[in-house]
């Protein structure tokens, strides 16, 4: 079968892998790579357990096909950590019992992530709205939007974030 070489960057560093041309990002991550913190879920884009950052945007991972982040960068959970300390998020979900069986955390991990790299300010609604493609289904969401307006009352931004003040 006829593969395609790519050339992108992983949590923050240079990655060079071959691929087949029909295989998702999912099975890239997953399959190739070893990065389970990615859940395979509905594997249709409706359910954002494979959520992920392409370029500071959450996408479904499972909808991406592989060839498409070429050049590009892609960050996961386990990118989210610095070596053995958590980020502020993945502190304040711990702090708000926002984990509960750990099946939806790393999509909505991921979810607010991207919200976070673009609005340092979130308004609940702008958290609910970042969320809405990821479901849970032992919670009713309320530790998860605490966890994330709690994430970003109090941490500062990323080191080489995007993240700026909002303009509204």
């Amino acid at each position: 079968m006829r593969t395609a070489s790519l050339h992108f960057t992983l949590n923050g560093r240079t990655v060079t892998v071959e691929v087949e041309p029909h295989r998702t990002l999912l099975d890239l991550l997953r399959d190739t790579l070893g990065l389970t913190g990615t859940k395979r879920g509905c594997e249709i884009g409706e359910c954002g357990a494979c959520t992920v950052l392409l370029d500071g945007l959450a996408v479904n991972s499972c909808l991406v096909l592989a060839p498409q982040v070429q050049g590009r960068s892609v960050t996961t959970v386990e990118g989210l950590a610095d070596g053995e300390r958590l980020s502020p998020l993945q502190e304040a979900f711990l702090e708000h019992d926002a984990v509960h069986c750990g099946f939806c955390t790393p999509g909505m991990l991921m979810s607010a992530a991207g919200l976070l790299e673009r609005h340092r300010s979130p308004t609940e609604r702008d958290i609910r709205v970042a969320i809405a493609g990821n479901l849970c289904r032992c919670s009713g969401y309320v530790q998860i939007v605490e966890a994330i307006a709690d994430a970003a009352r109090r941490a500062p931004p990323p080191p080489g974030s995007s993240a700026r003040e909002d303009s509204r």
